[in-house]
């Protein structure tokens, strides 16, 4: 059946190699904010970040994770780690592509913060059951070939009376309308569909 082949050297399924190569090819917003992998660079791709989604601090409320253990799955560029890691969290992050693993770690080492970085899967994540008070995920679990699995284990990592910070994206959504205005309308291509566009980009 297309789309469940395991790769046979690292017995990951294709669809979900699929996944990771495409973000491995640029990590979320890479090529439109970040115009060098430095602090400054770092910096300014954070303002631009904050931005143009306003709402992120509103769900993440990084201030209240002071001496907490937190989980962000999907860490990107790092932005949103960083925002933790400076308002004190006992920080892992975990994502399935080697780039952003790199980008965060060394985003993190130009501002002299800390957190435990690992490449890894939203579906099977490598933590111990009740093991963190706070698990957060900014558009990512919806990526996962296996969406509901990857939920199941955002519950599974957290404590009891923990919380599961997690933004998914709606198909009629703010974010949807943005890429459609780039990838369609701007590109002279107003008849493209949603679907194609969240596909390819």
């Amino acid at each position: 059946m297309a789309g469940k082949h395991h790769d046979e050297a690292t017995g990951v399924r294709d669809d979900k190699l699929k996944v990771r190569d495409f973000w491995e090819s640029a990590s979320c917003g890479e090529d439109l904010y970040l115009q060098t992998a430095d602090r400054d660079g770092y910096r300014a791709q954070a303002e631009r970040r904050y931005e143009l989604e306003p709402y992120i601090a509103r769900l993440a409320r990084f201030d209240d994770a002071e001496g907490k253990r937190v989980l962000e799955i999907g860490v990107g560029l790092g932005a949103d780690h960083q925002r933790f890691a400076e308002h004190g969290a006992i920080l892992d992050g975990i994502d399935l592509t080697e780039r952003a693993v790199a980008h965060t770690r060394a985003r993190l080492e130009s501002f002299r913060l800390t957190s435990r970085l690992q490449v890894g899967d939203a579906e099977a994540l490598p933590f111990a059951d009740g093991q963190f008070e706070i698990v957060y995920s900014w558009g990512v679990l919806h990526h996962s070939p296996d969406t509901p699995t990857a939920v199941r284990e955002v519950l599974r990592v957290l404590e009891p009376g923990g919380e599961a910070r997690i933004m998914i994206y709606h198909t009629w959504s703010m974010v949807g309308v943005m890429l459609w205005v780039r990838y369609a309308l701007l590109a002279g291509r107003p008849w493209r569909s949603l679907r194609s566009i969240y596909d390819q980009h």
